[in-house]
């Protein structure tokens, strides 16, 4: 099944230029996913395709009109669905979210642009809001681009090796342990010997063991969203010491 992903935004363009790099444009051409991106200024109707205005009540800055950005997604043959609001407000995007989204058939993604959009837009047509974090940026593109690059990997075929994506920071609620390649030692420092020791059992603990312990020591939070740690997991902490 191919998921197909429509993209709103005021600048199509930054959307495909970087869909057509690396993991994404492999993706692409295996046919794991299928990229439609729409310009909602197309779907203006007044001489200067206006599709922002000053808010009611007074205050700063500029307000997406709901027009624009309503009559493309009713207009658009095919639309994916849920849709989906790119907003500093929605829940937080994560690695479970990123799941949820690469299970679809496909889904839509609305890119903010000023002080948002009109609450109306939200109202009649989101199904869901999603926020990358406790900040905010100058538009939903890059924000898109995220989402989509991390659904996509999820997806199978979308990278070399399906297995690169279980293992991957977050697969398992934990921090990834650290990697290393050649030379075997750079200025002084070595790859750890047990990863050279052909033991593929003992490094795999061992790899469990540095997650467990980058984890503690980074995001404490994790580890508490698990439960703690189980019993084994103490274990294997306590059979590797920490790295140097």
């Amino acid at each position: 099944m191919t998921l197909r992903i429509d993209v709103l935004s005021l600048f199509p363009e930054s959307i495909r230029q970087y869909a057509t790099t690396s993991v994404l444009d492999r993706a692409s051409e295996r046919g794991v996913f299928d990229l439609h991106v729409h310009d909602f200024r197309d779907a203006t109707t007044d001489v200067h395709r206006s599709v922002d205005d000053t808010p009611f009540g007074g205050g700063p800055g500029m307000v997406l009109r709901p027009e624009p950005i309503i009559r493309t997604l009713e207009q658009t043959p095919g639309l994916a669905h849920p849709v989906i609001a790119l907003s500093p407000s929605g829940r937080a995007f994560n690695h479970s979210v990123a799941h949820e989204l690469a299970q679809l058939e496909g889904f839509t993604l609305l890119c903010g642009r000023y002080e948002g959009f009109d609450q109306r837009v939200l109202d009649l047509v989101a199904d869901d809001e999603v926020s990358l974090g406790d900040f905010v940026l100058a538009g939903g593109e890059l924000a898109a681009l995220c989402v989509i690059e991390t659904v996509v990997r999820l997806l199978p075929g979308a990278l070399g090796n399906d297995e690169s994506s279980v293992e991957e920071t977050f697969a398992n609620g934990l921090l990834e342990y650290p990697h290393y390649t050649k030379p075997a030692e750079f200025r002084g420092l070595e790859v750890p010997e047990i990863l050279r020791s052909g033991d593929h059992a003992r490094i795999a603990r061992w790899r469990l063991a540095q997650s467990l312990r980058r984890t503690i020591e980074r995001r404490g939070d994790l580890i508490e969203r698990r439960g703690g740690l189980s019993a084994d997991e103490w274990a294997i902490l306590d059979e590797f010491p920490p790295l140097e």
